[in-house]
């Protein structure tokens, strides 16, 4: 991926959009105040979600989960052949680490009880990923999802901020 490419770019060379992002999250959706309805939960979540990929960190671990993909595919990575890869062993632990890593930085801790969520769930398109992408997917929702909530409790106070 170079510094031009979007991450939806990469994310699209893996089967993943941006509108499958959406749909997933939208799955596990509460009415909440200030987001009453799914139409305005995915603006908000939209805007969050631009708002998460625009940090490079963001993009650099999403970038990192189709790369571990790749080689669990291909039986490359240490420890782990492409037979347990595929069967998303338990003691794989390293694709939570880097779930809950990528919740955690966009939402802090809140973000992780929103990771835990949709990785338990698997709604929409992470039912259909891999062990490493289903996970950096789950935690980008989780956390984006987390910053939207709590983003429409603080608009209902007024002090709703622009991102």
């Amino acid at each position: 991926m170079s510094a031009e490419q979007d991450i939806f770019e990469t994310l699209g060379e893996c089967g993943i959009t941006k509108s499958a992002i959406i749909d997933s999250a939208m799955e596990l959706y509460v009415p909440h105040p200030g987001i009453e309805t799914e139409e305005l939960a995915r603006e908000a979540f939209g805007r969050e979600l631009d708002f998460a990929v625009s940090d490079a960190n963001i993009c650099i671990l999403l970038h990192a989960a189709t790369l571990l993909e790749t080689e669990g595919k291909s039986g490359g990575l240490p420890g782990l052949t492409a037979e347990e890869y595929e069967r998303d062993p338990v003691f794989l632990i390293a694709d939570e680490v880097l779930g809950i890593a990528i919740a955690t930085y966009i939402a802090g801790h809140k973000g992780i009880f929103e990771f835990t969520r949709f990785d338990q769930k698997k709604p929409g398109i992470l039912k259909s990923l891999g062990p490493f992408l289903d996970d950096a997917i789950a935690g980008l929702i989780g956390g984006v999802s987390s910053n939207m909530y709590s983003r429409s409790m603080m608009g209902m106070r007024g002090t709703r901020g622009t991102i």
